[in-house]
């Protein structure tokens, strides 16, 4: 299961090792999303930190791509319109045929990600 990025990542696993995900709000082309972020960031939860974020890294994101799901009965998404970072149009293109839970508002976060909680791990049968 994954957000955003997470959610990426969760779609690369899923590809690779033959198991269902959950995509919450998933990006879809990070690199092409964070190839304006190169240089030097500040983490979130401690802006005294510090990190480089280079080409390297976006190159990586590039190599991890998953241009179609080959199995959509393996995925869950939960998708937002009203994502403010990410495009709800994106997402759902490259979710064609998956279980999916297309929320008419919401948001990036997800903020009431409680209220699919259940949902989510039912498909996982993890309750």
């Amino acid at each position: 299961m994954g957000s955003s990025l997470g959610g990426f990542y969760a779609t690369w696993l899923a590809e690779r090792l033959g198991c269902k995900a959950v995509l919450l709000n998933p990006a879809i082309q990070p690199a092409r999303d964070l190839a304006a972020q190169i240089g030097e960031r500040s983490l979130w939860h401690d802006p005294e930190q510090h990190f480089t974020f280079d080409q390297s890294h976006v190159e990586e994101l590039i190599t991890q791509e998953v241009p179609h799901i080959s199995l959509p009965a393996r995925y869950f998404a939960v998708i937002a319109k009203g994502d403010e970072v990410l495009d709800w149009r994106e997402m759902l293109a490259h979710s064609p045929g998956t279980a999916l839970k297309l929320l008419l508002g919401g948001d990036y976060t997800l903020s009431d990600f409680d209220q699919h909680l259940d949902e989510a791990l039912d498909f996982l049968n993890l309750v």
